[in-house]
């Protein structure tokens, strides 16, 4: 029995011996491609001055109208993910895609990620290059924020446009987020082999292979940093906020949603009665995923022409 004893002991100690070598060697090699990475991010758009910090901005399209793309939640590089969507857009419009703190090249900002906050430094962004008449047009939780936004500043919003866009009564909002872990799982360069080690998730789409490093490069970067960090903890109370608004009634709004989506319950209805009482409102429905910007940017801009002209 003793003999067993010292056997196992002596296995056990083994077997910490390699986590903690493996563990070193995740953490080393994560903090080496940091460095090596911070200089191979090249530059996009322009930056703007917004409550004292810089936010970047991206500029295409020679259009008369002016739309203004912001993202969903945790998209690293929102202008790059834009990408197909800007192509389709811009021969007719003039197109703007905002990164707001913590996103893409903005800097990152210790400010608490209030929906008030968000908003307010979007419109800055846009004050900032004296663009004051525009389409609103966004993802994900863009549809929480948009909201507050279209209801702050209806002088200057043409129309809003949803892009598989949350909705203020969806469920499961309010769960509580294990943040501290995920920041720890980016400080040890778990979170980087985890990625290193799943499938491509661009794979299919139209992105070429170097803006798929850059955007890969940019997860990295921005990944549970200060804002996306406190925006993931605001995520409950900002939609409990957004519960008590409305779209104004004569705001043309138009969603674009999965057909299929199974992970939130009545997602179409959800968005139908967001529009029920619209002059113009009117749901879309693609089969695809939740970035369905990524592959059905040509039906968005169709079916977003066609609206409004009517």
């Amino acid at each position: 029995m003793k003999k067993i004893l010292i056997i196992i002991l002596k296995a056990i100690g083994v077997i910490a011996i390699a986590i903690g070598l493996f563990l070193a060697i995740v953490f080393t090699v994560n903090i080496i491609s940091n460095k090596s990475e911070q200089g191979k991010i090249q530059p996009y758009g322009q930056l703007v001055s917004v409550d004292g910090k810089n936010m970047n901005v991206t500029i295409q399209g020679q259009g008369k109208e002016t739309v203004v793309l912001l993202p969903g939640y945790g998209t690293a590089a929102p202008a790059l993910d834009f990408k197909p969507l800007v192509k389709a857009l811009s021969p007719f419009y003039k197109v703007v895609v905002i990164e707001p703190f913590g996103y893409g090249l903005s800097d990152d900002t210790e400010k608490e990620r209030s929906t008030e906050n968000i908003v307010n430094e979007t419109h800055e962004a846009l004050q900032s290059l004296k663009i004051d008449r525009y389409i609103l047009m966004g993802h994900s939780i863009a549809g929480i924020y948009g909201l507050d936004y279209v209801n702050k500043y209806q002088q200057e919003v043409s129309a809003f446009v949803g892009i598989d866009s949350s909705a203020p009564m969806q469920g499961g909002m309010d769960a509580e987020f294990p943040i501290e872990t995920f920041k720890l799982l980016k400080k040890s360069g778990l979170a980087r082999l985890v990625m290193k080690l799943s499938a491509d998730p661009y794979a299919g789409l139209p992105f070429d292979d170097e803006t798929k490093e850059q955007m890969r490069m940019i997860t990295h970067k921005n990944l549970y940093n200060s804002s996306t960090s406190n925006e993931m903890k605001n995520l409950g109370t900002n939609f409990k906020a957004a519960k008590n608004l409305i779209f104004p009634k004569n705001l043309p709004v138009i969603f674009f949603v999965q057909a299929n989506n199974t992970d939130v319950k009545r997602w179409i209805p959800l968005h139908e009665e967001q529009v029920k009482d619209s002059v113009h409102g009117k749901v879309v429905t693609f089969e695809g995923g939740h970035y369905l910007h990524h592959t059905k940017s040509k039906e968005i801009v169709e079916n977003l022409r066609s609206f409004m002209k009517k």
